[in-house]
């Protein structure tokens, strides 16, 4: 069903992307799901790169969180089998790539947390944090993290 409505809303769940260095993308303890940072890679390759407020647009930056959560997802669902195994999303990190005094970090990290809640209602209702970084792996605008309850 999760699934589904992801479909529903347009988008589309990818396979889940492999990891970049030496680390496992998500761990599974005691039903809480906590997945690697995700960036916004679309079949391996970033189609957005730079900084909020200097290289990318705020509607791009928007869009690249919707990525990195759909990527989170992926390897959610990877891990715990279907995305109908959800009870809560627990936490989001949002870490934007920003340049000096780009203060707009929230409003890029809620491309990610409205889509989370627009696929899972009241369970998608979770806690955040939207931090400025100054560099990102690969050049990506932005990386998230995500914990899961699971039923």
């Amino acid at each position: 069903m999760v699934e589904e409505k992801i479909k529903e809303l347009g988008y589309a769940l990818p396979n889940a992307p492999k990891p970049l260095a030496a680390y496992v993308p998500v761990l599974i303890i005691d039903k809480i799901v906590y997945t690697a940072g995700q960036l916004p890679l679309i079949n391996g390759e970033l189609k957005i790169k730079g900084k909020l407020g200097k290289d990318v647009s705020d509607n791009d930056g928007i869009k690249s969180a919707e990525i990195c959560a759909l990527n989170c997802l992926s390897v959610v669902k990877s891990a715990a089998g279907s995305l109908d195994n959800i009870e809560r999303i627990i936490k989001l990190t949002v870490f934007v790539n920003s340049s000096e005094g780009f203060i707009s970090q929230p409003k890029i990290a809620n491309g990610a947390s409205e889509l989370i809640g627009k696929i899972f209602g009241d369970a998608g209702k979770h806690v955040r944090s939207a931090v400025g970084v100054n560099e990102l792996p690969l050049n990506s605008p932005v990386e998230i993290e995500m914990i899961v309850k699971l039923k």
